[in-house]
């Protein structure tokens, strides 16, 4: 077998059968390889990596076809194994007796694992903030899936722009500020500026702007950093 469609009746019939082990022993899987055996030539190795550990079939099965469909098969596949080790013990979602979430919709750590399996491990990830107080140093991505605490005295906006857009000031209506930010003389990367919240010329967002002065002009360029939701 060649096509992908052609094998997703036996990888359906083997995480259907590793859910019901799994269901057996009280256990669930972080990890399990996928082996695509071939005649004469080495095995396809397709590793399947979860945050957290699963036990429910369909979810299995979803996640390992993912994996699946971004390998290139490059000759008839004559076998095909799965092989988990890493089995830890299962411990259930905590769910409301009434749980009012529509009946199609996805719990969030299902969503993330099915987008993992379909974008790639790299694509889905958490946030993290540092002790940085420049803006676009202050956060970093994370495994962990888990909300971090925003920081109670500070407003910042839920879109920070990867490279700060020159703007006129007298475009736009301050509504706070200023925020001094200066930081960054140690590592090379320093910054001078004046943060102020302001109303963008047509009202529709408040933006995050400051006024550079790193080079020591008191009347430095205006720049648009961000955007509040």
């Amino acid at each position: 077998m060649q096509s992908h469609q052609a094998l997703l009746f036996p990888l359906r019939r083997l995480t259907g059968d590793l859910s019901a082990f799994l269901c057996g022993r009280d256990s669930g899987v972080q990890r399990f390889d996928l082996h695509l055996e071939h005649a004469g030539l080495p095995d396809t190795l397709i590793k399947v990596g979860l945050l957290s550990a699963e036990r429910d079939a369909a979810m299995l099965f979803e996640l390992a076809r993912g994996r699946l469909e971004q390998v290139q098969v490059e000759a008839p596949v004559r076998g095909f194994r799965l092989r988990a080790e890493d089995l830890p013990t299962f411990v259930p979602q905590h769910q409301a007796l009434f749980d009012d979430r529509p009946q199609q919709s996805l719990p969030w750590e299902q969503l993330r694992e099915r987008l993992r399996a379909r974008l790639g491990d790299d694509a889905v990830h958490g946030l993290r903030f540092q002790a940085d107080h420049r803006p676009e140093c202050a956060w970093q991505a994370s495994a962990d899936s888990q909300p971090c605490a925003v920081p109670a005295a500070v407003k910042r906006p839920g879109w920070l722009l990867t490279e700060p857009l020159a703007v006129h000031q007298g475009s736009a209506r301050i509504l706070m500020g200023p925020e001094r930010i200066e930081s960054g003389w140690w590592d090379g990367g320093d910054v001078r500026r004046d943060y102020f919240v302001a109303d963008t010329p047509d009202g529709s967002s408040t933006a995050w702007i400051y006024r550079d002065h790193r080079y020591g002009i008191d009347d430095g360029e205006w720049f648009l950093h961000g955007l509040f939701a």
